[in-house]
């Protein structure tokens, strides 16, 4: 009898060895998602709708959309290789950043085909639990590192939409404009912090060298409090734009700035102030050897 059990014990431990290799299963589990995929992709659409996801879309472009992750996901089971599938997250994450898509709505659309494609697994193999288990076994990492491909692209993709709409608002917030020839200004409003106070240097850098100005002018008047990292940022400022041959006009200090350039030992003598904006662009014009004529002088003299 002890005989007949080790045997048997035997048997079963034979039974267990996979007889398919992982490439053999994944290509069972492949041509079964080519059978089933229409009832796959329209089941997995409505499942989107159903848990509310993807709800900028229309339903015809959630199914479009939904067509085309379903062939790319298959095509990377068979392949093993997630280039395409990652080409794609990226189109993707472009159309549909823009129009308010977060990216919990992306993971989550991402799982729900994972349940999908699990169901329909274990509706096929629920007669055979052995063959099941060893292909969900080869399918699970495959899927994973689909549905980490697909949430870090988009992921990607979203961090650099958001810096861009960063850079943007910054430029729009510190424009420098060019009101003569040679002459330029920088209206700042707003609070100015480190960040903004570099961009604002290289903005300001690179204006001088387009536009190969000699004067400008940095009205502060909108910036009601700077702290002694930014006010030594605008020093630096100043002296980077002589350096490119450009004299500096700052206005509109107010009495807090004013004290906290004194606090940090500013050598004021280098810099040039004027009291407001109108004033700074007379003492601009006249450095660039411009000359107002009122228009009553010119009615006068003829």
């Amino acid at each position: 009898m002890a005989k007949k059990e080790d045997n048997r014990i035997t048997s079963d431990t034979d039974q267990n060895v996979p007889s398919e290799s992982i490439g053999e299963l994944l290509r069972q589990l492949v041509a079964h998602l080519r059978q089933n995929r229409t009832q796959l992709r329209q089941e997995w659409a409505r499942r989107i709708t159903q848990a509310k996801l993807l709800t900028a879309m229309s339903q015809d472009e959630i199914f479009a959309e939904a067509t085309t992750i379903y062939d790319n996901y298959v095509e990377a089971l068979e392949s093993g290789t997630f280039e395409a599938l990652q080409g794609y997250a990226r189109n993707l994450s472009e159309r549909i950043i823009p129009r308010g898509v977060e990216t919990q709505e992306v993971i989550g659309i991402v799982l729900l085909l994972r349940d999908v494609l699990a169901r329909s697994l274990f509706a096929k193999y629920q007669h055979d639990f052995a063959l099941l288990n060893r292909i969900l076994d080869a399918y699970e990492p495959a899927a994973n590192s689909i549905a980490n491909t697909v949430a870090v692209g988009f992921v990607q993709e979203r961090e650099r939409t958001i810096t861009q709409q960063q850079e943007a608002i910054r430029e729009l917030s510190t424009p420098v404009l060019q009101v003569r020839e040679r002459l330029l200004i920088l209206p700042i409003i707003g609070v100015i912090d480190p960040q903004r106070a570099r961009q604002l240097t290289e903005q300001l850098l690179r204006g001088i060298r387009t536009n190969r100005a000699k004067v400008v002018v940095i009205d502060i008047t909108g910036v009601a409090a700077m702290d002694s990292n930014v006010a030594n940022h605008l020093v630096q400022t100043v002296e980077a734009s002589r350096l490119l041959g450009a004299t500096v006009i700052v206005t509109g200090l107010s009495p807090e700035i004013a004290q906290t350039l004194v606090t940090i030992g500013v050598d004021l003598t280098k810099m040039n102030t004027v009291g407001d904006l109108q004033g700074g662009i007379e003492e601009a014009e006249k450095l660039l050897g411009y000359k107002v004529i009122l228009v009553s002088d010119t009615t006068a003299q003829a």
